[in-house]
C-alpha cells in the first residue's frame, strides 16, 4: 500500500520566544521488507538559523534545528509518501517463555536492535508491582509452558479489555501508574503499560511511534488513534522469531495500516518534538494528521 502522509504540529506562545533548539522525530522509517520511504520533507517556520539531519542510535531519522530571533509561533510540517507492505508470515519458532532468561544471557549483540536494550526499566516505564502482577495473572491463565509470542498477544489483548481509550483522561506527561489505575488512556499509555508488563516477565519490549491510515477499507472499523500520531509495541520472541509488533489500543498485530516513524525504549526516546526554548508565559499546541491510501 502506498500512502501520502501530512502532519502539522503548531505551537503558539503567549510571549515571544527568544530562541531554542529542538529535535524532531517525525519522518517515517526505512524498514527493509516492511516499509519504503519514497519521499519525505520536513518544513519548519520560521526558518531556522541552524538545521541538520542525522540518525540516532536506534536508527531514527532526526532533524535538529535552532531558532535565534523572537517568534510567537512555530509550524512543523511533514509531507511524505511511503510504501507499506503486508507483514511477512512468521517463519521462525517463538521461544518458550521459560527459556527467555537463558537466551538473553547468551546474547552478545549490542547493536540498535539488540533485545538487551529493551529489558530493563526505562525513563517512562519503571517497574511497577501492580503491572507485574497483572502480567503474571494473564500468563497463569494460558496453557502450561506458553511460548513468548502467545504471552505477548495475550497481554496485549488483556490490556485492550482492561483500559478504555479516552483521549481526555491523560496527557503526554501522565505516569503509566495513573493511567493503569484509572483504566483509561490513549495509545501512549497502553503501550507503556504493555511494555512494562512484558519486561516484568523477562520479555524485551520497546515503543514504536507512527501513523495509522485515517480512512479504513470498506466494511472495516476506523482504528482508534488515527487523528494524531499513534504508538504501539514491539517485543522480542527469541532469536528465531525475532521482533513482532502489537497494537494494544486496537487489539491487533501491527500491519499495513501502521506506518512506522521511530523505535525506542519508550516515548522519551521517540517523542516527535524534544528540546529547549527560552520563553516567558504559556504555550498551546495542536496537531493534525492525514494519511491517505493511494495504491494497494
Amino acid at each position: 500500500m502506498i500512502y501520502d502522509i501530512t502532519l502539522n504540529i503548531h505551537y503558539d506562545y503567549t510571549g515571544a520566544a527568544a530562541g531554542g533548539r529542538q529535535l524532531l522525530r517525525i519522518m517515517p522509517l526505512e524498514v527493509p521488507g516492511r516499509q519504503r520511504v519514497i519521499a519525505s520533507l520536513v518544513d519548519i517556520a520560521p526558518r531556522p538559523a541552524e538545521r541538520r539531519t542525522w540518525t540516532d542510535f536506534f536508527g531514527n531519522p532526526t532533524v535538529e534545528f535552532a531558532l535565534r530571533g523572537a517568534h510567537d509561533h512555530v509550524d512543523l510540517t511533514l509531507k511524505a509518501r511511503i510504501e507499506r507492505f503486508e507483514p511477512a508470515p512468521q517463519t521462525g519458532a517463538s521461544a518458550d517463555l521459560a527459556d527467555m532468561p537463558t537466551l538473553l544471557a547468551q546474547c552478545r549483540d549490542l547493536g540498535a536492535d539488540s533485545p538487551l536494550h529493551f529489558i530493563a526499566p526505562s525513563a517512562r516505564v519503571p517497574h511497577l508491582p501492580q503491572i507485574a502482577s497483572f502480567a503474571r495473572d494473564i500468563v497463569a491463565s494460558l496453557p502450561p509452558s506458553p511460548d513468548t509470542c502467545d504471552a505477548i498477544t495475550a497481554i496485549g489483548s488483556a490490556l485492550h479489555g482492561h483500559i478504555r481509550f479516552d483521549s481526555k483522561a491523560t496527557t503526554v506527561d501522565t505516569p503509566m501508574a495513573e493511567a493503569f489505575a484509572k483504566r483509561r488512556g490513549v495509545c501512549q499509555d497502553m503501550s507503556h503499560i504493555m511494555i512494562g508488563a512484558l519486561r516484568s516477565l523477562g520479555i524485551p519490549a520497546g515503543y514504536v511511534s507512527g501513523f495509522l491510515r485515517t480512512r479504513p477499507p470498506p466494511g472495516r472499523p476506523r482504528l482508534e488513534g488515527a487523528d494524531a500520531m499513534h504508538a504501539w509495541v514491539r517485543a522480542w520472541c527469541g532469536p528465531q522469531a525475532g521482533w513482532i509488533e502489537f497494537d494494544p489500543t486496537n487489539d491487533c498485530r501491527a500491519g499495513a495500516d501502521h506506518i512506522e516513524v521511530a523505535h525506542g525504549r519508550d516515548y522519551a526516546d521517540v517523542s516527535p518534538v524534544k528540546g529547549m526554548l527560552r520563553v516567558a508565559g504559556g504555550q498551546s499546541s495542536r496537531q493534525a494528521v492525514d494519511v491517505i491510501p493511494l495504491l494497494s
